[in-house]
């Protein structure tokens, strides 16, 4: 803390600013490189992975499609049906499976369907579940309670409608609890509403549509005993990619699809999706240290130049300190000093400038697939604490160099 000692750092510093600042220059072009990619990275990933959200990781959606290949008698193109005794099939016959849930939409995928209360309506989703089918959608019930044992046991009316839905049918401030609402002619007693967990244009969907028990819409929209599509959740520890596997190889059996047929039976297994999407921005991290890090050794490689060059320009200074009785060890320490002085004042200066753009980027860019760009403040802590280190061994060679100039040759240089 010897301040004449910061006073000469400040002045071999100053003495050449414009060299200084362009040695910083690209020390701290190479921690605001890192910092952007780290946290563009990140705000990709929490984008992409809010995708997920509102959905248990390990669940498996798969529907009936057409068959591809001629089997047991059958032609290709023949339409597969999934119907209730699938549900039990899988359910007795797949152990991994923790719950397992029919589906189906009025309308089909997607399919929207006039509801009305009253001179209000709109077109929303009509779909029919199961109890467990809260667990996997993880729904946020604001009001009421979700469908229950006995609806389905009864065949209840009634109806569980999104936070939009309830919006759109009822007066602003209206309890819609006990209200009733017209679908196809038929009136469904409302029991409670929720808001859905995802994100973007996910959660508008899920808000604009309505669960009726599973048993009631088969039976008030002459469905029989079809099921549309399965939800199924794996046990903990269970390979979700296994058990879809099984499950399909049971379906195919049952309805005489080639085992080799992939497009008879549909999936979708957040699992595998996540583990993708989780390796993949591994390798974007990965990526993003590996050019971060070149250019952050560039820098440093500069700085090193430019304290050779210092050191050389104070050839003369060094050998009177020496011959004055300086030893070794304090022109070492003075050198490397200033090597980790510019190296620390330009990583700092990088680093705020890369937390500031990811601010300004967060605030600005509104994109589902982008948010909350950001960076962990201890990698960011860690990436400044090894530039310093950097430094450190940036000023060692310069150091060794003026250490090994003799007082009496120092003394002699103009």
């Amino acid at each position: 803390m010897d301040l004449d000692r910061w006073k000469e750092i400040y002045a071999t510093l100053a003495s050449n600013k414009w060299r200084t600042i362009l040695t910083a220059f690209g020390v701290s072009w190479g921690i605001f490189m890192l910092i952007i990619m780290l946290g563009a990275g990140n705000g990709l990933q929490n984008g992409t992975m809010s995708m997920f959200s509102g959905r248990v990781a390990n669940s498996i959606f798969m529907w009936s499609m057409r068959t591809s290949i001629p089997y047991a008698g059958y032609r290709e193109g023949r339409r597969v049906q999934m119907t209730n005794d699938d549900v039990q099939l899988l359910s007795e016959n797949v152990e991994e499976i923790d719950l397992i849930s029919p589906g189906l939409q009025l309308g089909g995928w997607r399919g929207a369907n006039n509801v009305s209360r009253g001179d209000k309506i709109g077109a929303f989703e009509i779909n029919g579940y199961l109890p467990n089918a809260q667990e996997v959608k993880l729904l946020d019930m604001q009001a009421g309670r979700f469908i229950n044992d006995r609806d389905i046991d009864e065949f209840r009316k009634v109806c569980v409608i999104g936070d939009i839905t309830r919006e759109m049918l009822f007066e602003p401030g209206e309890d819609p609890i006990g209200g009733y609402i017209k679908v196809q002619g038929m009136f469904f007693k409302v029991v409670g509403y929720f808001k859905s967990t995802m994100q973007g244009d996910r959660a508008e969907n899920e808000d604009r549509s309505i669960y009726i028990p599973f048993s009631t819409f088969q039976r008030s929209f002459n469905q029989g005993n079809k099921v549309g599509w399965l939800v199924l959740t794996a046990k903990d520890g269970e390979d979700a990619g296994a058990v879809e596997e099984k499950a399909k190889m049971l379906l195919k059996k049952r309805h005489n699809i080639h085992p080799r047929d992939a497009r008879a039976i549909g999936g979708f297994n957040l699992g595998k999706q996540m583990q993708r999407f989780t390796g993949l921005f591994t390798g974007v991290k990965i990526l993003s240290w590996f050019v971060g890090g070149l250019t952050l050794l560039a820098g440093v490689i500069g700085i090193s130049n430019i304290m050779l060059v210092i050191v050389k320009e104070r050839t003369n200074e060094i050998g009177i300190r020496r011959a004055l009785g300086a030893t070794p060890w304090v022109v070492i320490q003075q050198i490397i000093l200033e090597s980790v002085t510019l190296t620390a004042i330009a990583g700092i200066t990088g680093f705020m400038g890369g937390v500031l753009m990811l601010e300004q980027a967060g605030g600005l860019i509104d994109h589902e697939f982008f948010t909350n760009p950001e960076v962990d403040m201890s990698v960011a802590v860690s990436a400044l604490t090894v530039l310093i280190i950097s430094g450190v061994f940036a000023g060692i060679i310069p150091a060794a160099r003026a250490v090994k100039i003799k007082p009496i040759d120092a003394l002699r240089t103009e």
